[in-house]
């Protein structure tokens, strides 16, 4: 599945704007048949967005269920004798759509994207009614897990992250058209050898016995370097131009369909010239050691929730150069997929992770005061759970894999990870990253309940990635005690011989708040807090990354253990530097300002 673009073959419209809204407390538009007429009793919302902070209405910041989406569109007169195609980059966590009376599509999943083929349904030239209803119920069969409860108040969502279960449009919709017979898939591998680049790809096509496929790679500034015929081939790059952290140096991949001298479809796909290995307790890119500085991150905003949002897209990728990261993780799910698009032309380094959070039940017992109940089992996270992560996964690289900023897989945020049955439902999921995809090392966040010498995971990843918290979690206000157990702990994973992440580490801060004796909460704390692990990092040479936990303040669900959200941000929620952002930049940039 190719994403939409204009091309001489192909165009697109973007369905982004205020739609019709209603929700479905009751559940009842489903059996009423809301989608077969205008929907009554609506208001406008805008998409892509959160719905849940657009009111000041408790009853839709926490609603539970169905919400449905309409709105009108035309299309193209000039789309007659084309394929017509109806995409939706998210839509957070299932749903269903209609154009006019016919059901096109239902997708399960909140952050990757789906289409239906609607070129039966629709007429050229003529409007078509779209229907979308969205559902943001989490159970034990969807990634990530939670419970609805029944209360005589209603029905409560349940849910083992933390972080606010936002719902709703995310990212784009969009009508495209391509031409009957059309490229509809493309791999691209890429290798460095000396001063030369490889380009390995291999596209997919519909509709195209008969017919011819030529490559032509062209570099930054439209000039051709390379080409090539057939649907697969190696495209050689003399004095090739690599793709680098800090340097997102692209070329363009020109595909044709053709027929003898026709052009019947085309499609156009950056790709960056690089290679990504592991190599003892080294992560290398382009055959250079490489540690990682950066964050964790959210889609989260004021108002808009998740909503894709360019403007902060442009602005948090400023302050990370301002401060000196070079990298992030996709905590907890995959990103729009424009973030990745920016993330390939400046070159920063992405870890790329599923929705797999909350799969720790041992955790949410600790968290949540809930009863303990196994994690996986028939009951719990059985066979459906499975198969629901593992297309997560399947869908996640399929999305991501021509993406050069992507340089790792990361499975799951913080799983139980220390019983038989956690290393039966994981390691095939990790044998299925690596069949989908040989050129990436996997990995999976671990919690510290499973801490060096009680996790049995690790086994299976590439990567040894850890969440820590000592000095918050455990030995809260104790920075001595911290800092011994934390070189202790990362000492034994050092011996793994794997380059060791960390991938959170960090301590809840008020911004404002300031203690002459730094203590919890306060700037000064959280500075002292982070320079105690640098100092830590700096003594164990398996340690090649350092992600603080969290770039920005970010809405949780409620509860008395957070002060309006997580405040374990460097960066306010409306991107205000508190007094670490600048210890940071001291530490990435060795700037003093």
């Amino acid at each position: 599945m190719l994403r939409p673009q204009d091309s001489p073959t192909r165009e697109r419209r973007s369905l982004d704007g205020l739609w019709q809204f209603r929700l479905d407390p009751d559940g009842v538009g489903r059996e009423a048949g809301w989608w077969r007429g205008r929907l009554q009793e609506t208001r406008e919302v805008p998409v892509p967005a959160s719905y849940n902070d657009l009111f000041a209405d408790a009853a839709v910041r926490d609603h539970v269920g169905d919400a449905w989406y309409q709105t009108t569109v035309r299309v193209p007169r000039g789309w007659a004798g084309q394929r017509v195609l109806l995409r939706f980059d998210a839509a957070t966590h299932r749903a269903v759509v209609w154009v006019d009376d016919v059901e096109v599509t239902r997708h399960e999943g909140g952050y990757t994207p789906f289409e239906a083929d609607v070129t039966a349904h629709v007429r050229p030239g003529e409007p078509i009614r779209v229907t979308v209803v969205v559902n943001n119920e989490l159970t034990w069969e969807s990634v990530p897990p939670g419970e609805v409860e029944e209360t005589p108040r209603g029905r409560r969502q349940v849910y083992f992250h933390d972080f606010f279960n936002y719902a709703g449009l995310h990212r784009s919709v969009w009508l495209h058209s391509t031409p009957h017979a059309h490229l509809d898939d493309v791999t691209v591998v890429t290798g460095l050898a000396g001063d030369s680049g490889t380009v390995e790809y291999r596209v997919g096509a519909v509709g195209a016995d008969g017919l011819g496929v030529r490559a032509v790679l062209r570099d930054a500034e439209g000039v051709e370097v390379a080409t090539a015929e057939g649907a697969s081939g190696v495209l050689q790059v003399a004095g090739v131009h690599p793709w680098r952290p800090g340097e997102g140096y692209l070329y363009d991949l020109e595909l044709s369909l053709t027929d003898g001298p026709d052009l019947v479809d085309s499609y156009v796909l950056p790709v960056g010239v690089r290679t990504v290995e592991v190599r003892g307790q080294q992560f290398l890119i382009n055959g250079e050691p490489f540690s990682f500085t950066g964050f964790g991150k959210h889609e989260d905003l004021p108002v808009r929730g998740k909503g894709h949002d360019d403007v902060f897209l442009v602005h948090d990728a400023a302050l990370m150069r301002w401060i000196g990261a070079n990298s992030f993780r996709t905590a907890h799910y995959p990103y729009a997929e424009e973030v990745l698009d920016f993330a390939d032309r400046n070159g920063i380094v992405v870890i790329d992770e599923t929705a797999a959070v909350g799969q720790n039940m041992t955790l949410a017992a600790f968290a949540l005061g809930r009863p303990k109940v196994p994690t996986f089992s028939a009951e719990t996270i059985g066979e459906a759970g499975h198969a629901a992560h593992a297309q997560a996964i399947r869908e996640l690289v399929a999305r991501d894999r021509n993406h050069p900023s992507v340089v790792l897989w990361s499975i799951a945020n913080e799983p139980e990870s220390d019983t038989d049955e956690a290393c039966a439902y994981f390691e095939p999921l990790f044998d299925l990253t690596r069949e989908l995809d040989p050129t990436r090392p996997v990995g999976f966040a671990n919690m510290m309940f499973s801490a060096y010498g009680k996790d049995r995971l690790h086994r299976y990843a590439d990567v040894v990635m850890l969440n820590r918290y000592y000095g918050w979690y455990r030995h809260a206000g104790d920075l001595v005690a911290a800092e011994e157990a934390l070189e202790a702990e990362l000492t034994g994973w050092a011996t793994e011989g794997k380059p060791i992440i960390v991938t959170e580490y960090g301590a809840d801060t008020v911004a404002g708040l300031h203690q002459v004796t730094p203590l919890p909460w306060s700037e000064e704390y959280q500075v002292e807090f982070l320079e105690m692990y640098h100092r830590v990092f700096d003594r164990i040479d398996a340690v090649v990354g350092e992600h603080v936990w969290n770039f920005a303040d970010f809405a949780t669900g409620p509860g008395t253990s957070r002060v309006d959200g997580n405040r374990k941000g460097v960066f306010t929620r409306d991107r205000r530097p508190k007094a670490a952002a600048h210890m940071l930049r001291r530490r990435w940039r060795g700037t003093g300002g």
